[in-house]
């Protein structure tokens, strides 16, 4: 149900069937100085100089391969503090949705002696591993046990002992990791003396059982701990204990571990940490630091809202991990929407003074640099446009307007990865007519490093595009971003079938100006080549840079305010004669899933055909972090949770409903496709439905799922919903 931090449904569906990456979430790995960064090669690592572009092999695939073995496949690597050493992921496998378990190797550069982490653990179950600060060690997790290793010699260290499927050291359970973006459970001090760690007691969570029947003769158990709406959270605590192995001084926060969660957790210095703790409905956040000698706790930043608290992964690409530090450690930077707007802060260190950087009725969407040599702080936003992004720069001071640092003539969609120095950056650019483009630039002129090789030179326009933006106000005085992608040669005499692609929930957006958004990327064919219209609308509670009461107006109202939304901005867009009425379509996937079954549920009479995919039937079988941070405890608002989900209102179905789930989806559970079933056989309600055995909420596993999904899909859609003008 929640597609994190990728703000448009569809490329997230894309990056989650190809997902084969790593823990190291790095978009371009800087050199300590800025001005180079580093590559894989022609099976080894190259650095590249920002400026001239030359690239030079520092480590070849010959010192990556282990004697009488073949050459390691890099996944993902770091280096060292003094870039002595080179540590190599390879060999990986998925935990849930990414690639974080494997194996480790360590090259020592000057020596090219290639060293394996772990050698003796069985395969693929190294976790996490970090190089200490002076590069002598590593640590890792393996099979939820934390431990460290000397790199020179070899010897291993146990940290923890009592690390089982259920109580879980240095990483995270299911929930945490998917809602939170926790997945790398520990810390390095800065001396490197001592380790910090959560640790996760699943305990006392249910587990969901899903079912492997195909793999062998018998069905095969697969329990997934996950905490359902109501259920209290897993206990978790934080402990540090020293690098080479003895007791675990537990941190001592207060609040009952089993109604408050603690997402992020950094050293502030070598003797303290600094933590967030949220309450369970995640409406207060309190900041705290704990002594690591006693675990004394002192909290010293605290914000309340009447809905909930946006944590750091939702800005920061769905990682949690850092904490911004100016000033030499006086005061830190800090993201809050107390006013109104998704502001950015400097706090002093104790939390008495917070100052506003980011002044204006704006939202920003992510930090992508601070730049406290030159006072500023680089960020992403889109102050007149919520379709749209764009680099700006604001001075530290307080005091000052932010400055738009794009290109203003290119209108659309920017991304950047700048370089710690803020001198150079990594530039993307499309919009919904023009291909994606990249390039290196210096800033902050924003100038084009390379101009034979710069956005302005390899810009492609797509001429043919028949995609339109617009503004839709229903019926109820509520105005609503969407884009409407035309058929081809249309003809304003004929009428035509719509397709809408919806999501509606707070963890994603559709209406974004950026290019291939507005393709189905499940249709075997072009479908404004065929005679579609295809529509997208962006209602009430969706991310955009709208103001938090644009996005939280939907508190308790999942499955409610979004459908009405996209149910009258349909309403309103139909009113064209050029619409076939009896040929309106809506699909969706994951939450947009449940949006398709209840508009197809509630309004019936504007959809006549859906087709919704690994869809959430009963918001009470749905995780507690998410559900419960959206809509509530079901303690106290138990009907909203009713109201809301599309099991409630099966009943009503006219029209043609496809229904599509992966028996081991292991995030929206097979359950919920089941019980809705039985709600319209109740009823007498005949739909099509597929199920795909072991598949997960990406439907992406398995000799020839891709195809026989799209064909499924295609020719449902072609059957019920005729494509052409007529």
């Amino acid at each position: 149900m929640d597609f994190k931090r990728i703000f448009y449904c569809v490329l997230f569906f894309i990056v989650a069937v190809q997902c084969v990456t790593a823990q190291y979430k790095i978009e371009t790995q800087f050199t300590p100085d800025g001005n180079s960064y580093y590559q894989k090669q022609n099976g080894g690592i190259a650095k590249v100089n920002i400026k001239t572009g030359q690239s030079n092999i520092i480590v070849t695939a010959a010192q990556l391969t282990p004697s009488e073995a073949p050459a390691l496949l890099i996944a993902s690597f770091a280096f060292s503090a003094d870039n002595s050493k080179l540590m190599v992921f390879t060999n990986t496998a998925k935990v849930w949705r990414y690639n974080t378990r494997g194996d480790y190797w360590v090259l020592d550069i000057a020596t090219n002696k290639l060293t394996q982490l772990g050698k003796h653990k069985p395969s693929q179950t190294l976790m996490y591993a970090k190089f200490s600060p002076d590069g002598k060690k590593a640590g890792y997790v393996s099979e939820h046990n934390l431990f460290t290793e000397e790199i020179a010699t070899g010897t291993i260290t146990q940290l923890t002992v009592d690390g089982t499927r259920k109580l879980i050291n240095g990483t995270f359970d299911w929930v945490y990791e998917e809602e939170f973006g926790c997945r790398d459970g520990w810390r390095w001090s800065p001396d490197g003396k001592n380790i910090a760690f959560w640790q996760v007691d699943a305990n006392k969570i249910r587990d969901y059982f899903m079912l492997n029947t195909t793999d062998s003769n018998y069905s095969k158990v697969i329990p997934v701990e996950y905490p359902k709406v109501g259920e209290p959270p897993s206990p978790v605590k934080i402990g540090v204990v020293a690098a080479t192995g003895g007791n675990i001084q537990w941190m001592d926060i207060e609040g009952d571990p089993q109604q408050h969660y603690l997402p992020r957790m950094e050293w502030a210095d070598a003797a303290t940490l600094v933590v967030q703790q949220l309450n369970r409905k995640q409406q207060e956040s309190k900041l705290m630091y704990c002594n690591i000698t006693d675990g004394h706790t002192r909290i010293f930043f605290t914000e309340k809202e009447k809905v909930w608290i946006e944590v750091r992964s939702y800005w920061n690409n769905d990682d949690p991990s850092g904490w911004d530090w100016i000033n030499k450690g006086k005061g830190f930077i800090w993201v809050s929407e107390h006013d109104g707007w998704r502001h950015i802060y400097s706090v002093n260190r104790d939390g008495s003074k917070q100052t506003l950087l980011t002044i204006g009725k704006y939202d920003i969407e992510s930090i992508k640099c601070i730049d406290e040599a030159g006072n500023y702080i680089y960020f992403m936003a889109s102050p007149n446009n919520a379709t749209q992004l764009y680099l700006y720069k604001v001075k530290m001071d307080g005091k000052s307007d932010a400055v738009l640092v794009s290109l203003a003539e290119l209108v659309g969609t920017h991304n950047y990865t700048i370089s710690p120095n803020a001198k150079w950056a990594s530039h993307t650019f499309s919009n919904y007519k023009t291909m994606p483009v990249k390039e290196w630039i210096s800033l902050p002129n924003h100038k084009a490093v390379n101009t034979a090789t710069s956005i302005a030179t390899t810009m492609v326009t797509d001429n043919s595009s028949t995609v339109k933006y617009i503004t839709v106000t229903t019926e109820d005085n509520v105005t609503l971003d969407a884009w409407i992608n035309y058929p081809k040669n249309f003809d304003s005499t004929k009428k035509y079938p719509a397709v809408f692609y919806v999501y509606g929930e707070p963890a994603a957006a559709t209406v974004g100006d950026s290019y291939g958004n507005h393709q189905n990327f499940l249709y075997n064919g072009d479908m404004s080549e065929d005679g579609y219209f295809q529509i997208a609308v962006d209602n009430r509670g969706t991310p955009s840079l709208k103001g938090a009461e644009w996005r939280k107006s939907i508190y308790r109202k999942i499955g409610t305010i979004n459908v009405r939304d996209m149910a009258m901005a349909a309403k309103k867009i139909l009113s064209k004669n050029y619409f076939d009425k009896e040929r309106i379509a809506v699909w969706g996937w994951s939450g947009g899933g449940s949006s398709t079954l209840n508009l197809m549920f509630q309004y019936p009479d504007i959809f006549k055909t859906g087709i919704a995919i690994a869809a959430v039937g009963n918001q009470l079988f749905y995780d507690n972090i998410y559900q419960e941070r959206y809509m509530g405890l079901p303690q106290e608002n138990k009907e909203d949770f009713i109201i809301g989900s599309p099991i409630s209102y099966a009943k009503n179905l006219k029209g043609n409903l496809l229904y599509i789930h992966g028996t081991g989806d292991d995030n929206v559970h097979y359950s919920n496709a089941e019980v809705l079933l039985n709600e319209l056989i109740k009823y007498n309600k005949q739909f099509q439905f597929m199920a795909y055995p072991n598949r997960t909420h990406s439907i992406s596993e398995g000799e020839g799922t891709r195809l026989h999904l799209t064909t499924l899909y295609t020719s449902y859609l072609q059957k019920n919903c005729p494509p052409g003008g007529r």
